[in-house]
């Protein structure tokens, strides 16, 4: 009995030195490499910047009481200026290219031109100081990182007032416009790309350059007697284009890429 227990434990010993032999002599496999994981456009984001922008309207001169045209010829006005903008908005991607989105934004600033009356001889400056936007957009990814889009909804403009000058002699002709309000609708379009590509690691950071056209409804601007803000029985029809393009800094609060898996 003796002899067999000690050729068991001698069995044993030997086949516990093999495998710890086997273990020792097992080559080493290389982790496999992390796996790309693509960034994610889904998300809130703010953005604000600044840029310039022009004007032009189509004008006439028409009777306050009947509508009827006072002058034969009608006039194209405009103006330029520059303004700041602010603005917010959320995008969703699709799985593949696509990204869905709407926003809206405000924009101030002084885009100034001239409006005029050839009937009694006046003319003064008047002013798109503000307006605002929301709307949709639509963009296609044409790099993990740069997004190229297009975009359209509703638009509301501000225009100030103005003191009417006499073009002869240059002095206040006693009459003046009173600010007003036009609605409209606008489309545009413009690219959006992650500071990185420029080498610069700046997570969530972009740059948008954007180009609109805002279509806003005509306006019977009245010509006001200073001090009795009575009409002199002449308005001025005015029906704006404006045309923008600005650069604006966006950050987006959920950008966590491109980067690698972690293992």
């Amino acid at each position: 009995m003796k002899k067999i227990l000690l050729a068991l434990t001698a069995v044993a010993a030997m086949t516990a030195s093999a495998s710890a032999a086997d273990l020792a002599a097992r080559p080493y496999t290389k982790a496999p490499a992390p796996v790309p994981v693509a960034p994610s456009w889904t998300g809130f984001y703010i953005f604000g910047g600044g840029g310039g922008g022009v004007w032009d309207a189509d004008t006439g001169v028409q009777s306050t009481v009947t509508g009827a045209p006072i002058l034969g010829f009608n006039q194209r006005q405009g103006g330029d200026g520059w303004y700041g903008t602010v603005g917010a908005g959320y995008d969703w991607q699709t799985a593949n290219s696509w990204v869905i989105g709407v926003f809206a934004d405000g924009q101030f600033g002084s885009l100034k031109g001239t409006i005029q009356d050839q009937g009694p001889f006046v003319a003064g400056n008047i002013k798109n100081d503000y307006s605002w936007a929301a709307g949709a957009r639509l963009g296609y990814l044409i790099a993990p990182n740069v997004l190229s889009y297009v975009n359209a909804g509703y638009s509301s403009s501000h225009w100030k007032g103005t003191t009417l000058f006499n073009t002869a002699s240059a002095l206040p002709s006693g009459l003046h416009t009173n600010d007003f309000d036009r609605g409209g609708w606008f489309v545009g379009g413009g690219v959006e790309n992650n500071l990185n590509i420029f080498g610069i690691t700046a997570p969530g950071w972009f740059m948008k350059t954007e180009y609109r056209a805002a279509y806003y409804d005509n306006k019977n601007i009245s010509e006001l007697v200073d001090g009795t803000n009575i009409s002199n029985g002449r308005d001025i029809t005015f029906k704006p284009l404006v045309q923008t393009i600005s650069t604006s800094l966006v950050y987006r609060f959920n950008w966590t890429g491109p980067v690698v898996a972690k293992y």
